[in-house]
């Protein structure tokens, strides 16, 4: 199975089971446009199109499209990860269970600040609430055993490297290798939270800082710029399906989205979902 196979998979899931086509007052569109944005809804189409998608008009709840876009985006990250174990070994754990971050090694020590602030009000006003994130997918890494470091020479021996968080024998919680954000569409200041988790991963860790990504299905890349934008908080922005954005932006022959679009492509902002897996390996 190659990264190919893969990302054709992720979108006949994407497209089973999430994409659906509503009805507005300018017309049909499909659930991952505005449906009062011109531009939003034929972009929207020409992505389908792009897809090979058919038409469905089934009901889907909202929610329940974000949950299925995560699972399918978690599901491809790890059958390409797998493929890219000779680059990244490891023993790694993926989860869209909302965990929170303090189960990691590099962020255990919120679970005993989440009490303290909990029980304390005066503590409370002073630090706020919200620095334990739960993100929409997190990818862990498990420490290894001796025996593994050992494998092929004698690496460990005497009483060295007694702290590492990667030795077992130092402690068992997993390291949090990534920290990923899924955003169907972004219509508001609410895809902004991305950036305020990004923000708390950063500033709350103790040792290595996780990847931080967001994903998205959004069409307009002038939307898709306001979180793209910018260095410091998120790594990158992926799109589900980036080759095919392009070609639909170029068939609507849409200038100012094409513009934005390179820009944010040249500006290493922006990545298509087949490179988030190398991204992750590095």
């Amino acid at each position: 199975m190659s990264i190919n196979k893969l990302r054709k998979t992720y979108h006949e899931l994407i497209c089973r089971n999430a994409i659906r086509v509503k009805k507005g007052k300018k017309g049909e569109y499909p659930n991952f446009a505005d449906g009062d944005n011109k531009s939003s809804r034929e972009i929207a189409w020409s992505i389908v199109k792009e897809l090979g998608y058919s038409p469905n008009y089934s009901v889907v709840k909202e929610q329940t499209i974000g949950d299925i876009f995560e699972d399918a985006t978690k599901e491809f990250l790890e059958n390409s990860f797998m493929l890219l174990a000779h680059l990244r070994p490891g023993k790694w754990h993926y989860s869209t269970d909302k965990t929170s971050i303090s189960g990691f090694v590099q962020y255990k020590h919120l679970a005993e600040l989440d009490k303290k602030v909990k029980s304390d009000r005066t503590l409370a006003s002073v630090l706020g609430v919200g620095y334990i994130v739960k993100p929409d997918i997190i990818v862990g890494r498990y420490p290894v055993s001796d025996a593994e470091i050992n494998k092929n020479t004698t690496v460990l021996e005497g009483g060295v490297s007694g702290l590492t968080p990667l030795r077992n024998q130092n402690q068992g919680t997993m390291l949090l290798h990534a920290s990923i954000s899924c955003k169907w569409t972004i219509r508001s200041d609410r895809s902004q939270n991305a950036r305020t988790e990004a923000l708390n991963l950063i500033r709350n860790r103790k040792g290595k800082l996780p990847h931080i990504v967001a994903v998205t299905a959004e069409p307009l890349p002038t939307r898709i710029a306001t979180l793209a934008l910018g260095t410091g908080d998120i790594d990158c922005v992926y799109h589900f399906a980036l080759p095919e954005l392009k070609a639909a932006i170029e068939k609507t022959g849409n200038e100012d989205q094409m513009d934005m679009l390179i820009s944010i492509i040249e500006g290493d902002r922006l990545r298509d979902i087949s490179d988030l897996p190398f991204d992750l390996a590095a």
